[in-house]
């Protein structure tokens, strides 16, 4: 059945080895005033931290923008998460950290959330950072431009206010269990309002010259080439960041970003950044240390999107029988080189209310043929595209072993082949018939899981809301009567029923939850500190130059 995708990816191995030779906020509800725990941080004392040096890490691939208002994808997150902030971070058991926002308060009711900004806070351009720039996020420009948002601003938020400069008050319709898993700099990135009021956000020419409040500004952005951020000089942290200069690098090949590496060209690498099966080859040279950790807060699962619009993707037993034909343990093991485990359902395992007892659909590819006849389409008169992640050889062999199973099944298959731009225009375009995708999940399943199956969540121009055009009355019933549940127990229910539901209905083919490795020389020290991982900002990093 895999003799032909087996052996690429076998000789695709041997040949790269040729190349390279080596529930939070229910506990807030009611509290009075919150204040964030310090991060995590590396055990060396303030005068034991070396300062300067050049920090050399790799993008893959090249982000098409820097606005994350505009664009959340990894990318663009990894990069321009040093040049812009929100209001918190979490820490790896999901904690709210202080970020933007010092301290927080909320009422017994759940329904106001009050936040007390940082002091001394400027743009990259000198202006100060003020509660009028958090509202004007919330009140209008993540309205337009974030769909995540959008969704929950409508259904929950009452009114967004400035007492002063320093304060901003959220008032909601009703209570809300996930709000404070949502401030982090992908859910709400903060855009300075003196730039972008009364402009059009997409095409503000500022697009081209990131202004945020993060510890890095952008220097130089040389296509294909890097991406050079320097220190902010006037960042609100005293004496921070320690390192003077950070380098994406552009390096479009997997098996010369893993050279890169090994020469010492580049000091890091995240998942994804290399080949699978050179991550234990990297790990295990002198001077080299690898963490799994920085993901908690994100949970990205893979998935297979089929555009419900079209006639052939209605029908429910073509969705199963697709999904069964797909083995799922042969793609994390022998694609992805064990970096992942295979979803059981819509809900990451590591996700808050995940339920492993839904439906499953294993491997079977004569069960496959047979929901295909029982359901009367005849698959060849419905060709399809497939539409891949531009995210290097283990996303084409993935592509290229999908086309084959699918083409078994008797579908007639075609590849879409784009760049990560002509990605993103095809899946907010809803121009895809079968598309490849991975989000985050966020923390909690009414930040990151609901937001794909809502009825009215299809708004073009995003990958990151209801794409697929999946509409069923229940489901969203339910994720709305979990969203809004004052207790544990009763959101539990809601969130087991609706798993159970899109178990039955396969809107979405679960592929497996992504694994990511970081693999780092010993000489950078802290990187990882949060549940956010390596698109926090690097203002707690530093090189020791021992």
């Amino acid at each position: 059945m895999h003799n032909t995708i087996r052996d690429v990816a076998y000789k695709g191995e041997i040949s790269m080895r040729k190349v390279v030779t080596r529930l939070v906020t229910a506990a807030f509800l009611g509290c009075a005033f919150v204040t964030g725990a310090a991060v995590a941080q590396d055990s060396a004392t303030p005068a034991a931290i070396t300062k300067g040096g050049t920090l050399n890490l790799i993008v893959q691939p090249e982000p098409p923008m820097l606005i994350v208002g505009l664009n959340t994808q990894g990318p663009t997150l990894y990069v321009a998460g040093q040049i812009y902030q929100s209001l918190l971070t979490y820490d790896k058991d999901l904690k709210p950290l202080p970020q933007l926002a010092k301290s927080w308060e909320v009422s017994p009711d759940g329904l106001t959330y009050t936040f007390k900004l940082q002091d001394g806070v400027k743009w990259h351009d000198g202006k100060p950072f003020t509660a009028n720039d958090v509202v004007f996020a919330a009140t209008e420009f993540l309205v337009n431009a974030h769909p995540r948002w959008r969704l929950i601003r409508e259904a929950y938020v009452e009114s967004v206010t400035a007492p002063d400069d320093l304060t901003v008050v959220f008032k909601l319709k009703k209570p809300f269990s996930a709000f404070l898993y949502g401030f982090e700099l992908s859910s709400f990135p903060i855009m300075p309002a003196h730039i972008y009021k009364g402009t059009d956000y997409r095409t503000n020419p500022a697009n081209a010259t990131p202004v945020g409040t993060g510890p890095y500004k952008l220097k130089e952005w040389r296509r294909g080439s890097f991406v050079h951020l320097v220190r902010n000089e006037d960042y609100w942290k005293k004496d921070q960041p320690y390192i003077d200069d950070l380098y994406f690098r552009v390096i479009p090949d997997a098996a010369s970003r893993a050279i890169a590496f090994e020469q010492g060209t580049v000091d890091m690498l995240r998942g994804g950044d290399v080949e699978g099966f050179t991550i234990n080859s990297l790990s295990s040279q002198p001077g080299i240390q690898t963490t799994t950790a920085g993901w908690e807060y994100f949970s990205p699962q893979m998935f297979l999107q089929p555009n419900l619009r079209l006639e052939v993707f209605k029908n429910k037993n073509v969705r199963k029988a697709m999904y069964h034909a797909l083995d799922r343990d042969f793609i994390v093991n022998a694609i992805f080189f064990g970096q992942g485990k295979p979803s059981t359902g819509p809900f990451a395992e590591s996700m808050l209310f995940h339920d492993p007892n839904i439906q499953q659909y294993p491997f079977d590819m004569d069960l496959a043929k047979k929901l295909i006849a029982e359901s009367g389409v005849d698959l060849s008169k419905h060709p399809i595209r497939l539409l891949g992640l531009p995210y290097g050889s283990s996303w084409d062999r993935l592509t290229e072993y999908v086309k084959q199973q699918l083409e078994e099944l008797g579908f007639v298959v075609s590849i879409q082949a784009v760049d990560a731009g002509g990605w993103l225009q095809s899946i907010g375009k809803f121009d895809f018939d079968l598309a490849f995708s991975f989000l985050y999940q966020f923390g909690h399943p009414a930040q990151g899981v609901s937001r794909i199956y809502y009825s009215d969540n299809q708004v073009q121009g995003t990958h990151a809301g209801n794409n697929g055009g999946f509409e069923n009355a229940e489901v969203d019933a339910l994720f709305r009567k979990a969203a809004d549940a004052l207790t544990d127990a009763e959101a539990a229910a809601a969130y087991t029923k609706v798993q159970q539901v899109l178990a039955e209905e396969v809107p979405i083919l679960w592929i497996f939850d992504m694994k990511n490795t970081t693999i780092y020389r010993d000489k950078v020290k802290n990187p990882v500190r949060t549940a956010i991982g390596l698109n926090e900002p690097m203002d707690d990093v530093w090189l020791s130059k021992k």
